[in-house]
This record gives C-alpha cells, structure tokens and sequence, in this order.
C-alpha cells in the first residue's frame, strides 16, 4: 500500500515532466532552442517511481531522453530550461544542451548522447561506492536498444561478479529510433537477460506509477544491502517521435492506431483516476497542483529567455578531451 503523501508527489513528479516536455515541444517548434529535443512524454512513470524510491544522496546516470530523470531526481527546471536554450545560467553553462544535462550535487551523474554511455558510468560509480562503504544505490536509466550494446553486457557481467549496488532500469518504450523490439530482440522481456549474469529481472508496467514505485522501491533496498545488481524492465511507450522533427511524431514506422492505443493508457491519467476514487485529492485540488506546475514551467522558461548567452571567450572553459599517446 503506497501512503497517500508518496502518491501525491508522485503525481506533481510526472505533471512537473509532462508539463515541461510540452512546452520544450513548444519552444523547438518556434526554433527556440538549439539541437535536438528527445521527449519523454508518455513515460513519466518509470522516472518518477523509480526516483521516489531513492534517497537525496543516491545516483542516477540518465540518457538522450532525459529531462524525465532530471526533473524526477529534484533537478531545477529552471537550470534545465536555461541549458536547454544554450544560456550560460544552464546547468551546463549552455554548452552541453537537451542531451547533456547533470549536477553532481544531486547524484544526477548526467545524461548522455551516446547510447548505453551510462550503463559503464552507474557500474564505475556503483564500485566506487562498495569500495568506500557510502551505502548509497545507482540507478542507470537506459532504452531497449541500448541493452543490445556491447557497453550492457560487459558493465553488467562485472555488477553480477562483484554485486555492485546498482538497478539497472531498462525503459522498453518499443523502439530503437525507427525500429521495432521485435526486429532488433530476439526475446519479449529484455529482464530475462540478468539471469546471464547472476541477478534478478523484473518485469513491470511501466506506466503504472504505482507499480513501478513498488517494484522499485525492494530493488533499491536490495542493492543498497549489499545483495547485488537488479535489472528493472518497465513495459511503456514515448507519445512523440524519436526526437522533434521525427515526420509525424515516427507515423513512418508506427501505427496512428498503436499510438493512440498507448496514449489512452496514459500513466498520468492512471493514477490521478486512483488518487480520485480513493479520495486522496478532489477535482479542485487537481486543479490548483496543475496551475502550480503551469506557473513553475512558465518561469522555467522565463528565467531562460532572461539569460545572457555564453561568452565567446568561454568557449573551452568547462570542456575537456582524454587522449592516449
């Protein structure tokens, strides 16, 4: 039974990213921003149970598709709009952009362009905390596709061998850009391949909040007591394209049948519904929690189009290469 006050926050968490992800599908479209936007509309579930099962000192390592994991790990929609828009007050000083976004001081360890870049970064961290005894979890978020690379396998052979304290959450949303699970899996639950390598797989809807939250929560005390790695599958399902500017939001390789049937399940409504029927919140309590998210996402991107522009003379301060000679 998940305590009224979790299933609150749990609802403001996934307005707080939807409301966010719609007004950066705003801002792209009127050319806005730089680069590309990777939204997480549709799966707001997966990032806010999951990170409702944390402590503030925990980590997370997220992907190209995660202003979700961000805003869900406490990030300042602010500081993300701000680096969204390339601003020098981003979290990043405007140089990292939509795919790039971290703070360190939140355990958010950073997104990342390249996929499955941070399944080696959790599994680095995840052995820097057993070996200094911080009693802290990773959480490593990434997609189906990124479970076929080679960067899974290995960083998931060595959490197995040494149970590193890290819960590797696959977001089975479908698709690998414009391919199908089906043609690039040959199995239906990517949570059967954590036997390969010594620990658990679970398979959960990913756009039940609730579930995810009750699946996640024993996961992470597991990996906090020492017991080892458990891998997280949550079954869901993006709204919109690969990224903006995806033709017709990916109507190319899906179905407008399939996508309406996936936004009919969607996860926000799931559980407003409950909070409803239990009585947890009235209708005009719903309202006020939505103005509320509105007026922060309105000030995220207020506080964004204020902020000056990087400095030319910045350009290769804050950035670094690694070599080999």
């Amino acid at each position: 039974m998940v305590a009224p006050e979790v299933l609150l926050g749990l609802y403001e968490t996934m307005l707080k990213i939807r409301y966010f992800e719609e007004r950066v599908a705003e801002v792209y479209a009127r050319g806005l921003m730089p680069g590309l936007a990777h939204l997480y509309t549709g799966q707001e579930a997966v990032a806010a149970g999951v990170c409702a099962a944390l402590d503030p000192g925990d980590y997370i390592t997220s992907t190209h598709r995660g202003h979700g994991h961000c805003i869900a790990k406490g990030g300042d929609m602010r500081l993300m709009m701000a680096e969204i828009f390339g601003r020098a007050t981003g979290y990043c000083r405007g140089k990292g952009g939509s795919m790039h976004i971290a703070d360190p001081s939140l355990g958010i360890l950073g997104a990342n362009g390249v996929v499955g870049g941070g399944i080696p970064i959790a599994v680095g961290a995840a052995l820097a905390i057993k070996m200094s005894g911080w009693g802290k979890v990773v959480v490593c978020f990434f997609g189906d596709d990124a479970s076929n690379q080679g960067s899974f396998h290995e960083a998931a052979n060595l959490a197995g061998l040494w149970k590193l304290p890290v819960v590797f959450v696959v977001e089975n949303n479908l698709y690998g850009i414009s391919v199908h699970q089906s043609r690039h899996q040959p199995i239906a639950d990517i949570a059967t391949r954590a036997a390969s390598y010594g620990f658990p797989g679970v398979v959960v809807d990913g756009n039940d909040v609730i579930a995810v939250f009750e699946a996640a929560s024993p996961a992470v005390a597991a990996a906090r007591a020492g017991e080892g790695p458990v891998l997280l599958e949550c079954k869901t399902y993006r709204w919109r394209g690969h990224h903006e500017g995806d033709p017709q939001q990916g109507i190319l390789y899906r179905s407008r049948e399939e996508i309406q049937e996936w936004m009919e399940r969607c996860p926000i409504k799931r559980v407003e519904t409950h909070l409803l029927g239990a009585g947890y919140i009235t209708e005009e309590e719903i309202k006020r929690v939505k103005e509320r998210v509105a007026r922060l996402v309105d000030e995220a991107q207020e506080y964004a189009e204020n902020s000056p522009w990087p400095e030319v003379r910045e350009a290769l301060e804050d950035v670094y290469a690694a070599g080999v000679r």
